[in-house]
């Protein structure tokens, strides 16, 4: 098993299952003692704002704000710089523990013997 994961997630309420399956694949992650670094892009960056977690509803999952706090407490999240210009959203408007970063450093994430990556 890899000693990192990295998810890069794309979809939001656009593609409701995609955006589930990379927030519990990411929770799970975290609670089987993964280190994970959850990288919000594309429309998966209105989560990083508060309230938005909870407006997504996809039958027969777990919560997205259950998700979202399980990331948080064991592992990394991170905003799409360029997606977050994109939206007009700020370091102030986001949710606690969220950073906003660029391709430099999802680049220096993913590069290692060390880590797996996925995109949803």
């Amino acid at each position: 098993m890899a000693k990192r994961l990295v998810i890069k997630v794309t979809a939001g309420a656009d593609a409701p299952e995609r955006c589930s399956q990379a927030f519990t694949v990411a929770a799970v992650a975290v609670a089987s003692g993964v280190e994970v670094s959850l990288w919000l892009t594309g429309e998966s960056a209105w989560f990083a704002l508060p309230g938005r977690a909870a407006e997504f509803e996809l039958p027969h999952a777990a919560p997205l704000p259950d998700l979202l706090e399980t990331i948080a407490s064991g592992g990394r999240l991170t905003l799409c710089t360029q997606c977050a210009a994109r939206r007009d959203i700020g370091e102030g408007d986001v949710i606690e523990g969220v950073r906003i970063a660029g391709a430099q450093v999802f680049v220096s994430e993913i590069v290692g013997d060390d880590v797996q990556a996925l995109v949803y």
